[in-house]
């Protein structure tokens, strides 16, 4: 056995270009949306999200170097970097810093270290890292600054406490809204995702079958009873949708392979996410829907044959 084969996590596929090249066009198509979110919140979105990456960064390191024995050089790939962007766009520009630390550590260490680093994650580590601030620090997770002096409550929250009087698109579009930091800016968002779509970072099929089955799904009910539920133009644009369906459900290590695996894995993200806006105890559930279906992506890749 004098030769032997390192045999590297899935997904096995062929391209010409470095985890690294990716990355960097992932954070390419960060920045509108950032920007946006620094017009809407202040800088504060600069001091939350220069955290999350120096959190996120120096906890791989740490993890890479003293647990994992690779000297800590996978930081050198930028995955760690696009998590602590991923990261501070699912938190409120207000919250503490400290908890946005704590929130890296979590991501990191539980959702992505833990388990051996990039490839081998089941899981989103980002949204590990929001859901168990989500759960564990609710009232920091849910309270958001005020935007023109209108209240802080999301309009998904509005919506489902029946406070929402009117639906104003264009704001709900341009990203003038409460919400947390990738939430607000749904254009810069989809500018985003063309460009990953135009520079082959990822497909269609997720986020078309994200975004479709949460606009078929909310359409039944909009036509069936408009009066007690939101269109599916409302869906689209608030909450976590385009950031999730774009950026999040699409990543490599948590996503099934092949184009069918695709159309299943964002259609029960969808759905799940519709179910529990409308029925749930959270008005937002993309975050949720996107961990359920991670948890389901061996089962759909053998499954989809």
């Amino acid at each position: 056995m004098e030769h032997k084969l390192t045999i590297s996590p899935s997904p096995h596929l062929f391209s010409r270009r470095s985890t690294r090249g990716i990355m960097g066009d992932v954070l390419i198509a960060l920045l509108p949306a950032l920007a946006v979110s620094v017009w809407v919140f202040g800088f504060d979105v600069l001091a939350v999200t220069a955290v999350a990456v120096g959190s996120c960064v120096v906890f791989e390191w740490l993890a890479g170097r003293f647990l994992l024995g690779d000297g800590g050089t996978s930081v050198g790939n930028l995955s760690a970097v696009v998590t602590g962007v991923l990261l501070a766009f699912n938190l409120p520009s207000n919250i503490p810093l400290w908890l946005v630390i704590l929130g890296s550590f979590v991501a990191i260490g539980i959702g992505k270290m833990t388990f051996g680093g990039l490839g081998k994650n089941p899981f989103n580590p980002a949204l590990v890292g929001r859901v168990f601030l989500l759960v564990a620090y609710p009232v920091q997770m849910t309270t958001f600054p005020p935007v023109d002096g209108v209240s802080g409550a999301t309009p998904l929250a509005l919506a489902k406490s029946g406070g929402l009087d009117a639906v104003d698109y264009n704001s709900l579009l341009m990203g003038f809204k409460s919400g947390s930091l990738g939430e607000v800016a749904a254009l810069a968002l989809l500018l985003g995702g063309l460009y990953l779509l135009a520079r082959r970072v990822i497909t269609w099929q997720i986020p078309v079958a994200v975004l479709g089955s949460m606009a078929l799904f909310s359409a039944v009910l909009w036509f069936v009873n408009p009066g007690v539920y939101m269109s599916p133009l409302f869906h689209l644009l608030t909450g976590g949708a385009m950031l999730g369906a774009l950026f999040m459900a699409t990543d490599y290590s948590t996503s099934p392979m092949g184009w069918r695996g695709g159309l299943i894995f964002g259609t029960g993200i969808g759905v799940i996410t519709i179910v529990i806006r409308l029925w749930g105890a959270y008005p937002e559930g993309m975050s949720f829907a996107i961990l359920i279906m991670n948890s389901l992506v061996p089962l759909i890749n053998k499954v989809r044959r």
